[in-house]
C-alpha cells in the first residue's frame, strides 16, 4: 500500500501536474508546476518548501548512546555537541560505505538520525546488549525542508532566534503553536533549514509557514528540482553516486569514503583511540594514498558540446533533468579514465555539469577528459574540465 505524508492534504491541492513518485513507500511530488525550473529558481532566488517526511528517522538514546554511535558512525559523534548536527556515514569492516545521513544531538544521551534507506535492524543488531534504545520514529515525525536565500528572513518572522542559528546547528521552537526542532541543514547546497515535528502537528506548522511566505515567491518544490540543486552542490545520492556495501554484488559496486571525497572526515583518525567499524581499512587507504577513484566535478566544454550536435544536424539539448545512469570518461589517448554518475544542464552555471569518479592521475582540477554522449545513435566524445566540488556554493549557505 502506498502511503501519504502528514502534509499530503496541503501538497496535493498545490500539485498542478498530478505527478508523483514513490519514496520509501510514500507519495512524493515529482514537480508541482509544469516546469521544474520554476521550482528550482525559487530555491536559488527566494525560498521553497520540500516535504522530507519519507526519510527514515531513528531516535537513539540511553546511557551508552554516544558510545554506540562513536563505534558505528565513521565520523566522530563525540565532536558533535548538544544543539549541533552532523553529516555522517557508516561503513562495513572493510571500509566500504553502507550509507550516509544526518544526526542531530539533543543531549548527552539523545540523538535523532535520518537516512534515505531503512537501517533499524542493522543498528539494533550492532547495539547488542548496550544500554541504548533505537526506535524507528519515521511515521511519528513529519519534516520539511525550507530552502533558499530568503528562508532565514521569512522563518525569522515566526522564530526570531533563527536569525542567529549557525550552520549545522539546531534549536527548539514553536510554529503555529506547535513544538518543532529547526536545524540549519538541507540537501540543496543553499541557505536553508529543516523543520522536525510530530506528525499530528504537521498541518498547523505548514499553514503558519505557508502564510509567512505569502507574497514572497515561496512555492513547494518536488524531487526534480531537488535533484538539480543537489548535483550543483556536489551532494551524493545513494543508488546513483554510490551504492550501499550491504547490498552490492561485488567490490566494483562498493565505495570507500576516500573515493567519495569524504576523506576530510578522518583528518584526526591517527590521533584518536576511537574504534569504529571500518577504521583500520580506512587508515590503510589513507596511508597508501592511492584510492581507486576520486569523486570530482565536471564542467562540460559548451563549445565542443554544441559543435558535436550541430555537426549531426541537431540543436544542442540543454535538458536540466538529471540523468540516472553512468556515462563513460576517456583520456586523450582513448583510454577509459572514469565515469560520470550524475549529469545535467545547470541553470545557474549555464552549462552541462556532472559528478564523476576519476582515476587519481587525471583528477586534478583543470585536467581535461572526454565525456561519452550519444548523438544520432552513435557514441561521441565531448571535452570536459575537471573541477572541485561543489560546483555551486554561495557564501550565504554557511554565513
Amino acid at each position: 500500500m502506498v502511503r501519504t505524508t502528514p502534509f499530503h492534504d496541503r501538497l496535493s491541492a498545490l500539485n498542478e501536474t498530478g505527478l508523483w513518485v514513490h519514496w520509501s513507500g510514500h507519495l512524493s511530488a515529482l514537480k508541482y508546476q509544469p516546469s521544474e525550473k520554476f521550482e528550482y529558481f525559487a530555491i536559488r532566488n527566494t525560498a521553497a518548501i520540500f516535504d522530507t517526511s519519507p526519510l527514515y528517522k531513528y531516535r537513539i538514546r540511553g546511557r551508552d548512546a554516544e558510545w554506540f554511535l562513536a563505534g558505528v558512525l565513521a565520523r566522530d559523534i563525540r565532536a558533535c555537541r548538544p544543539g549541533r548536527a552532523q553529516y555522517t556515514i557508516w561503513c562495513d569492516e572493510r571500509g566500504f560505505v553502507v550509507e550516509d545521513g544526518v544526526v542531530l544531538r539533543f543531549s548527552e544521551d539523545e540523538f535523532l538520525l535520518s537516512a534515505a534507506e531503512p537501517n533499524l535492524a542493522y543498528f539494533r543488531r550492532l547495539a547488542g546488549a548496550a544500554a541504548v534504545e533505537i526506535d524507528d520514529v519515521s511515521s511519528e515525525m513529519a519534516s520539511l525542508a525550507f530552502q533558499g536565500p530568503k528562508s532565514r528572513e521569512i522563518l525569522a518572522t515566526l522564530v526570531p532566534e533563527v536569525a542567529e542559528l549557525g550552520f549545522f546547528h539546531h534549536t527548539p521552537a514553536k510554529i503555529g503553536g506547535s513544538p518543532v526542532t529547526i536545524s540549519r541543514t538541507g540537501y540543496t547546497g543553499d541557505l536553508g533549514y529543516e523543520l522536525w515535528m510530530d506528525a499530528g502537528d504537521a498541518l498547523a506548522v505548514w499553514d503558519a509557514l505557508w502564510e509567512a511566505g505569502r507574497g514572497r515567491g515561496v512555492v513547494p518544490f518536488g524531487n526534480a528540482a531537488l535533484l538539480m540543486a543537489r548535483i550543483e552542490a556536489g551532494l551524493l545520492l545513494i543508488n546513483v553516486d554510490f551504492h550501499s556495501s550491504r547490498f552490492a554484488f561485488n567490490d566494483h559496486e562498493r565505495s570507500t569514503p576516500v573515493e567519495l571525497g569524504l576523506g576530510w572526515m578522518f583528518r584526526d583518525v591517527d590521533k584518536s583511540d576511537r574504534r569504529f567499524i571500518g577504521r583500520d581499512a580506512i587508515r590503510r587507504e589513507l596511508a597508501a594514498g592511492a584510492p581507486r577513484w576520486k569523486m570530482m566535478g565536471l564542467l562540460v566544454d559548451w563549445q565542443d558540446y554544441a559543435h558535436r550536435y550541430e555537426e549531426g544536424g541537431l540543436i544542442p539539448p540543454k535538458d536540466s533533468t538529471p540523468t540516472a545512469w553512468e556515462m563513460m570518461l576517456y583520456g586523450e589517448g582513448g583510454e577509459r579514465v572514469g565515469y560520470a554518475t550524475s549529469f545535467m544542464y545547470s541553470p545557474m552555471l549555464q552549462r552541462h555539469i556532472a559528478l564523476a569518479r576519476l582515476q587519481p592521475d587525471v583528477a586534478a582540477p583543470g585536467s581535461r577528459v572526454n565525456l561519452e554522449v550519444t548523438i544520432n545513435h552513435r557514441y561521441e566524445l565531448v571535452g570536459a574540465d575537471v573541477a572541485r566540488l561543489p560546483l555551486f556554493s554561495p557564501a550565504r549557505k554557511t554565513a
